[in-house]
């Protein structure tokens, strides 16, 4: 079984390159380095992408967060509110920054942005509503127990 077409065998095919690089084209090694340096560049590609995520992650040092194991209701529920606050700042940081590469692209945010932005003010409003809740219901808890406490 042939691996040519029949009209076609190597060594025509050898001298029809032969031929061809013969030629004088101005366009000729221009567009052959191109086609060689978008080859190395797409096999250099697929060789990076082969060894991402496939090494062994040894010595990998994760830290958590320790915390006091008897604090209170009302600590926690701050600190829900420090964190909230810190995502919410980090949010608009990262938006400000995606919003810099739409203009840059020529897209239109702005009315999306202000539809979006009234929605999470909402939604805000409602999660900080529900937080002050719990923080008045653990603060009167702790109250509660520290007056019970004490005769």
């Amino acid at each position: 079984m042939a691996i040519f077409p029949r009209p076609v065998s190597p060594k025509n095919a050898l001298s029809d390159l032969w031929d061809y690089f013969r030629q004088n084209r101005p366009h000729k090694w221009p567009l052959l380095g191109l086609s060689m340096a978008l080859t190395w560049l797409i096999m250099w590609v697929f060789v990076i992408d082969a060894n991402t995520n496939t090494m062994p992650t040894r010595n990998k040092i994760i830290y958590v967060q320790s915390w006091d194991a008897n604090r209170s209701d009302a600590a926690i529920i701050l600190q829900q509110k420090i964190d909230l606050a810190k995502q919410e700042s980090a949010l608009k940081k990262k938006q400000k920054q995606m919003q810099g590469w739409a203009d840059a692209f020529g897209i239109d945010w702005r009315e999306e942005e202000a539809r979006n932005s009234a929605r999470r003010k909402e939604a805000l409003k409602e999660i900080n509503a529900q937080l002050d809740a719990r923080l008045a219901h653990a603060e009167g808890k702790d109250k509660a127990a520290a007056g019970a406490r004490q005769p």
